[in-house]
């Protein structure tokens, strides 16, 4: 798996999260894949679980939007990161940490921390120069 193809999943996450698209956001995930929220406060085995939640996230409420902030990904590893801001009802930003299979997401551990604040002040000194 290449850098570009990673970039295209984590594209395509946040288009179909955004997109209110739950059928295409699981095509992403291999048929075992995991996704949790340690510990254990979200945890799905499996993408016809992952579909049935995202499902089911979508499916109430206001549009959702999916915006990714920094990235990075190890081609010899499979593993890629990401910085990203969730907003719905609530906004979040947090930082998943993916494992690939067979071009397929294996393993999506992500951390979140509830926010009004936008990015910038987000992430304050922090904060990474980088472009969209």
């Amino acid at each position: 798996m290449t850098e570009a193809d990673f970039l295209n999943v984590m594209r395509g996450i946040a288009g179909s999260w955004t997109d209110g698209d739950a059928s295409r956001a699981a095509g992403f995930f291999h048929v075992d894949a995991v996704y949790e929220e340690p510990p254990k406060q979200q945890f799905y085995r499996g993408q016809k679980t992952i579909l049935a939640f995202f499902t089911d996230v979508m499916s109430d409420g206001p549009q959702l939007t999916m915006k990714w902030r920094n990235t990075a990904f190890d081609p010899k590893t499979n593993v890629g990161f990401g910085e990203y801001t969730f907003a719905r009802v609530k906004q979040f930003h947090g930082i998943v940490v993916i494992q690939f299979r067979d071009h397929k997401i294996f393993r999506w551990r992500e951390y979140q921390y509830q926010s009004d604040l936008g990015w910038a002040e987000f992430a304050g000194e922090s904060e990474f120069s980088c472009t969209d």
